[in-house]
């Protein structure tokens, strides 16, 4: 089975496990099925001291940083549709009066060219850095969301769907392209959808099937 991914190696290789850990900073964001209208991202950034780092006999983590983000994200535009930001913990009083400004975000795509957006709209003295690092960790989210939004409306439906014609694989292909070495316009991959043959099943689709001792080659059929 996959290990927890709080089960990280508390150390790096090639770091002495007597080195004193400094900082710890963690990210975690979910998306939400909104109905049939598109999915809701909530997104978290937290930074901890270690315990005694900065109060001593203190024997908890301190927490010096802590902003969320929730999204509403129409499908298939990828248009937020409302946002709202949180500093829950944060150094300085003032910090949370830029709270508003990131309802600036409504109207915008969180498709390519939302990073540039979000460095534009909040990037230094624009913004909150924690907040604005959180932003560019949720986009891919949304992204991710896409496929599983689907499968969720049609209640676990066939995943091939989406690519039964050639507007709606072009449609695939337009989201993804040239986002990734596998996803580049000259790959094998893309080849293969664009001829209309169906993709290939996903290799974590393949290594579950085989823990429940089933055939993966089944998996579009059984739906």
């Amino acid at each position: 089975m996959t290990p927890a991914f709080d089960a990280i190696a508390p150390h790096p290789v090639g770091v002495d496990p007597d080195d004193e850990l400094i900082h710890e900073r963690s990210y975690i964001v979910r998306a939400y099925r909104n109905g049939d209208e598109g999915i809701i991202l909530r997104g978290a950034v937290r930074d901890q001291k270690p315990p005694g780092l900065y109060i001593v006999d203190d024997n908890e983590p301190l927490t010096v940083h802590h902003m969320i983000v929730d999204l509403t994200i129409a499908m298939p535009s990828l248009e937020i549709t409302a946002a709202k930001a949180v500093l829950e913990v944060h150094p300085h009083a003032s910090c949370p009066r830029i709270e508003d400004h990131y309802a600036n975000l409504v109207g915008l795509s969180i498709a390519r060219g939302f990073t540039h957006k979000v460095r534009e709209l909040f990037g230094g003295p624009r913004g909150c850095t924690h907040t604005t690092a959180l932003l560019q960790a949720m986009a891919p989210v949304a992204i991710q969301s896409i496929w599983s939004f689907r499968m969720a409306q049609t209640e676990g439906g066939a995943p091939s769907g989406p690519f039964d014609t050639a507007a709606a694989r072009e449609g695939v292909l337009a989201t993804n392209l040239n986002s990734c070495h596998v996803w580049a316009e000259d790959s094998e991959h893309v080849a293969t959808l664009r001829n209309g043959e169906p993709m290939e099943v996903p290799l974590w689709i393949t290594k579950r099937f085989s823990e429940l001792g089933r055939d993966a080659s089944s998996w579009r059929s059984d739906r």
